[in-house]
């Protein structure tokens, strides 16, 4: 009996197709096509498997194999792989003395049955490869052999129109000198299904307008090429020459606008700039006082003196020391009252003396000592091992989600499982003693303090691999010092291609409702900026002002790109990601929380807080006028927050922010307590102001100047001045409610535009 039917099961009936496969197997050894000595399992098979979907997720690299053959994800491991090919399953995978009848040649043919369906061609390039390899004695992985350094994309970038075609060509180089062609064996995807598809033979297709990218993936390299279609708008040179420049900003915005064929809007009015710079720097409603200030000062340069103001504001410190305390995850749910008030107060005392970001980052990285005394050594008591240290500093600082190489290679990065547990073991020496007193009287203290020696095992080979921090160099694992001192200086390093534009980003971010990359904390070659070129100078000029996000917020402030209006024009309406005109968001929860208090003159209360057993305990730390956006702790409870999408800091990512509207965020608007309560009560600032008898323009004019930041026009005016002319004065108080009430539940008032 043939040994195919023996092991696995009957021959199929077509004898002629099997006759074919032994006919072309044989005269593919015979030929020597492709010297089998010159065949390599790592540089040549793997890539096969790789690019057939073998080792996929979906198929044999997943966790429990398929069909009890089971490979590491995409080819990360190729000693296992081999030793899986040929040597589990009593060796009939792979038949040496008659390579076609090879399962791993009969199966991807279905030639056999195959449940995976057709992987491989009789006779290709990749079948005869694979058959020539059997026939060569299946080598295995050498050590010494040359090692793949790096891929490129070729063309970098193409200049499409719909309909357009362009052939990608992936190159690769090895540690040898060598190159060569491996676009048979690469995977392409397109990062804009609306600009360019792309196919598995790296054809790209333009199938609409804007800015996209095609990545390949070659044995965990990442390489990728721009796809730019521009949109059928005929806008005059001259348009461009004309805009306003301010800085750097305005001169890459515009240069790509003009690339894409979209046309900027013209400058927001006076009015939205003041509210969008208040909203974006110091998370606050300008006052009625300070609208009509600004709106009435006819000198120069009242811009720049504006964005000096609002970066020198205490406010300011607030609202910067809330948003790092979302990255560093300041939250009761997992650290005691005490440790919170202090790892709160240290992020606090960083922002208000401006240290520098990179200081900063490397003050938390390095810390030692007491969790009341050092607030920063906090960073380490919410992350509680090696793995997730070292998870939560690297989607922390450089935006980089390295958790799926923890298993295997990562899908989507070239991070390897190699580089992970080298990166995890930077803190495996890291310790800590105490805690003791009563959990929910927040005594006892923790003491975080480095060890002289230990290890963190690579779990796939039972050994410890010399730490290193990502792409850098390995330290001597056997020097007893403090290696997140090395970690700091790599992650903080100029060189360092991922420190200065991972802030960069998130700080773009926080002025222009997007990032450069979206989602703000992804930084992965496989999801590029919508404008690289800018976001690199950013970077650059983060970098050269010694990490003084200050100096980089107020150049954002300043450049025209920020003071362009929301106007949707016909020569820009496709625009999504590139800046030509503003992009309304809505308010984060705390920031519109706030503004509702400061409307109606009444504040939040804040007594509780949610532990992880369910139950609630009362604190007492926050008083009767205290801001959502002074709150030190997200455990704090309170409904409108969580309604409205605040951060519940339980791991380092944007994604568990929300600014998604909802029904329920409707219902609570419309029949919640959050306003009409507040604008009922007798102690709010509806009484305030209705005490002093005002006139029915004044009162119109208070409210939009609180709300809306602007002075309503006569059309806007005409309807409540008949109302409130025509209300009892026992009605007169529900009307300037209900005045309240339109304003606040308006988008213009729940958006930042």
């Amino acid at each position: 009996m043939d040994r195919v039917a023996r092991d696995h099961r009957p021959l199929p009936r077509s004898w002629p197709l099997l006759l074919s496969l032994l006919l072309i197997g044989a005269s593919a050894a015979a030929r020597g096509d492709e010297p089998a000595a010159d065949v390599s399992f790592t540089n040549d098979i793997v890539p096969i498997l790789s690019k057939a979907g073998c080792n996929g997720g979906g198929c044999h690299g997943a966790l429990a194999g398929k069909a009890g053959f089971r490979l590491s994800l995409f080819g990360y491991d190729p000693a296992s792989d081999h030793l899986a090919i040929t040597r589990e399953a009593l060796g009939r995978r792979v038949d040496l003395a008659k390579p076609a009848t090879s399962l791993l040649l009969t199966k991807p043919t279905m030639a056999v049955p195959h449940k995976g369906g057709k992987r491989l061609d009789v006779g290709s390039d990749d079948y005869q490869l694979l058959a020539s390899w059997i026939a060569a004695g299946c080598p295995g992985p050498q050590a010494g052999e040359r090692s793949l350094a790096s891929i490129s994309i070729e063309p970098a970038e193409a200049l499409l129109a719909p309909g357009d075609e362009v052939a990608f060509q992936v190159t690769a180089r090895y540690s040898d000198g060598s190159s060569r062609d491996v676009t048979r064996w690469a995977r392409f995807t397109s990062t804009d299904a609306t600009v360019a598809s792309v196919s598995g033979d790296g054809l790209a297709t333009a199938l609409g307008h804007g800015s996209g990218a095609i990545t390949a993936w070659f044995s965990s390299q990442i390489a990728v090429g721009r796809v730019t279609s521009a949109f059928p708008h005929a806008i005059p040179p001259e348009t461009f020459a004309a805009a306003p420049r301010a800085n750097l900003i305005d001169e890459l915005v515009l240069e790509q606008l003009q690339r894409l064929h979209l046309a900027p809007s013209p400058p927001c009015d006076d009015a939205t700039f003041l509210r969008r710079a208040f909203l974006d720097t110091i998370g606050r409603l300008p006052t009625p006082e300070e609208v009509r200030g600004f709106l009435s000062d006819t000198a120069p340069k009242k811009r720049e003196r504006l964005v000096d103001l609002l970066l020198a504001r205490p406010e300011f410190i607030d609202y910067w020391s809330y948003k790092w305390a979302d990255i560093f995850l300041v939250t009761g749910s997992a650290l005691r009252p005490a440790a919170v008030e202090a790892y709160a107060s240290w992020i606090r005392d960083r922002v208000a003396e401006n240290m520098p970001w990179d200081e900063l980052v490397r003050q938390a990285i390095t810390a030692t000592g007491s969790s009341v005394e050092n607030g920063a050594t906090n960073f380490f008591a919410v992350h509680q091992d090696p793995e997730t240290m070292a998870e939560n500093t690297s989607q922390a600082f450089l935006s980089l989600s390295i958790g799926c190489a923890k298993c295997h290679n990562h899908p989507l990065e070239k991070w390897t499982n190699d580089q992970y547990y080298a990166f995890a073991n930077l803190f495996a020496r890291v310790r800590a003693k105490g805690w003791g007193g009563d959990a929910r009287s927040g005594d006892g203290v923790r003491t975080l303090y480095v060890e002289p020696r230990g290890d963190l095992l690579q779990p796939r080979t039972g050994r410890p691999l010399p730490p290193a921090p990502l792409d850098g160099e390995p330290l001597d694992p056997e020097s007893p010092t403090d290696r997140r001192e090395a970690l700091a200086a790599w992650l903080t390093s100029p060189d360092n291609p991922y420190f200065a534009r991972a802030i960069a980003n998130r700080v773009w971010a926080n002025f222009f409702g997007i990032g450069l990359v979206n989602p703000v904390d992804d930084l992965r070659a496989t999801n590029p900026a919508s404008n690289d070129t800018l976001l690199t100078a950013l970077a650059a000029f983060t970098a050269e002002q010694g990490y003084d996000l200050k100096a980089l917020m107020r150049l954002i402030l300043l450049s025209e790109t920020y003071r362009r209006g929301s106007q949707v024009l016909p020569e820009n309406k496709g625009d999504r990601l590139w800046f030509a005109r503003a992009y309304p968001t809505r308010l984060m929860a705390e920031v519109l929380s706030d503004a509702i208090s400061d409307v109606t003159g009444v504040r939040d209360t804040y007594t509780e807080i949610a532990l992880n057993d369910g139950s609630t305990q009362k604190v007492d730390a926050y008083g009767a006028g205290t801001r959502a956006l002074e709150l030190s702790d997200s455990a704090v409870k309170n409904y409108f927050l969580e309604t409205f999408g605040r951060n519940d800091r339980e791991i380092t990512c944007e994604c568990e922010r929300s600014n998604q509207p909802s029904l329920v965020q409707v219902l609570h608007l419309s029949n919640g307590s959050t306003l009409n309560d507040k604008l009922a009560s007798k102690h709010g600032s509806i009484t305030r102001m209705l005490a002093t008898e005002p006139t029915n323009e004044a009162i119109i004019e208070d409210a939009w100047l609180r709300t809306l930041s602007r002075y309503p026009t006569d059309e806007e005016k005409q309807p409540f001045l008949t109302m409130l002319a025509d209300a009892t004065p026992e009605e007169k108080r529900a009307v300037v409610e209900d005045l309240y009430w339109s304003l606040l539940t308006s988008r213009e008032f729940l958006f930042r535009h």
